[in-house]
């Protein structure tokens, strides 16, 4: 979920949320009926297969629409055009079909392709799962704080999304796919090493049950009081919005209001989350060049990418599909993503917007579009 203050999503920088729109450029995509062959070189020394992909796109005939299976919330998209196009990726020895979409404008419309892969070249990876307001002890400080989706009551149904459709999804993955993998905003706590496996570390059962009571402890013992808000501001001049602004912003996440240290607390993993010993936390003052070759290590080759906040983390962050898709095949699962969503009581109209921005320049899937063949 959102890393705070001014600089809200990137990763290893503590300032105030900017609630903001994030937006992608795009391509079109296509197939071979072509057998493969070596004429790319990624460098002097090592050849690439490549092929030609046939970019034949077929009009669908009044589809239904697309993430439509959890309104609550995400918005379903609507477009009066869509198109199937060939299989794209066909890998051999493939259990895992992912269909995905994605928008042109050139082609005037959505894209949708289908996609055979292989899970143990497939991570799936949950950016910022924060817990909080959830029961571990971590929670948005009084009487004008604010933390992750900046309300109990938003951060309460995050959780909620969470539990209903995250969650699922992890689990009905785990046993097949390379690895779950979590990234966390900021470095590791030490009260996080004993609790969750990272690249440095996997702890045994009896560290990680030792360490939540000692994680929580941590967390609850905190002072979550901070300041109130303003009763007098000040105006000089003619300025009157930027005097108004300056000292009553529509967001500050530092000390005055979170009390000192609320950011250097180890944030736990959110509690409607199953998360297993194997699962890995990375942290993003790791750096995503630590992220990439870890991940390149294990074989990885795909990436299902679920997690908050669409706008933000999940598009900017280490773990974030603007660095991931550079080095690896990522779906961003649309449904299983939630926006923030300043001025509205629900996160649908936001997800919906900006999962079709990403859309331009990512592919999307949803997790009924995630399948595993049977054993």
């Amino acid at each position: 979920m959102q890393t705070p203050l001014t600089g809200f999503h990137k990763a290893s920088i503590v300032g105030g949320l900017l609630l903001v729109a994030a937006f992608c450029a795009g391509r079109q995509v296509g197939l071979s009926a072509d057998p493969p062959a070596t004429v790319v070189k990624a460098s002097e020394s090592q050849p690439v297969e490549t092929r030609t992909y046939r970019n034949q796109l077929t009009p669908l005939e009044n589809p239904q629409p697309l993430l439509a299976d959890y309104p609550e919330y995400v918005e379903p998209v609507i477009e009066s055009r869509r198109f199937e196009a060939p299989i794209l990726i066909d890998e051999p020895g493939a259990d895992l079909s992912v269909r995905a979409w994605r928008f042109s404008y050139n082609a005037r419309g959505i894209v949708e392709v289908p996609n055979r892969i292989r899970a143990e070249r497939t991570a799936v990876i949950m950016v910022h799962p924060w817990g909080i307001d959830d029961g571990q002890g971590w929670k948005t400080p009084e009487p004008a704080g604010v933390a992750d989706f900046c309300t109990v009551e938003k951060n309460e149904l995050a959780g909620r999304h969470t539990a209903e459709v995250v969650n699922p999804l992890l689990k009905r993955l785990r046993d097949r796919v390379n690895l779950v993998l979590y990234s966390m905003r900021g470095g590791e706590h030490p009260a996080h090493t004993p609790v969750y496996r990272s690249i440095r570390h996997r702890p045994t059962a009896q560290e990680h049950a030792a360490g939540m009571v000692a994680l929580r402890k941590i967390l609850k013992d905190f002072d979550y009081s901070g300041q109130p808000l303003p009763v007098e501001i000040a105006i000089s001049g003619d300025h009157v919005f930027k005097d108004y602004f300056r000292q009553f912003p529509g967001i500050d996440a530092a000390a005055k209001y979170n009390h000192e240290g609320f950011w250097d607390l180890p944030i736990p993993i959110c509690s409607a989350v199953d998360v297993d010993l194997d699962d890995v936390v990375y942290y993003d003052n790791d750096g995503y060049p630590g992220l990439r070759d870890f991940l390149k290590a294990q074989g990885v080759q795909h990436v299902i990418l679920t997690g908050y906040a669409t706008d933000m983390c999940f598009c900017s962050t280490t773990a974030g599909y603007e660095n991931l898709s550079r080095d690896f095949n990522v779906f961003l699962v649309g449904d299983a993503t939630l926006a923030t969503f300043p001025a509205n009581n629900t996160p649908r109209y936001a997800t919906n917007a900006h999962i079709s921005y990403a859309s331009l320049n990512q592919f999307i899937t949803q997790c009924s579009w995630i399948q595993l063949d049977e054993k």
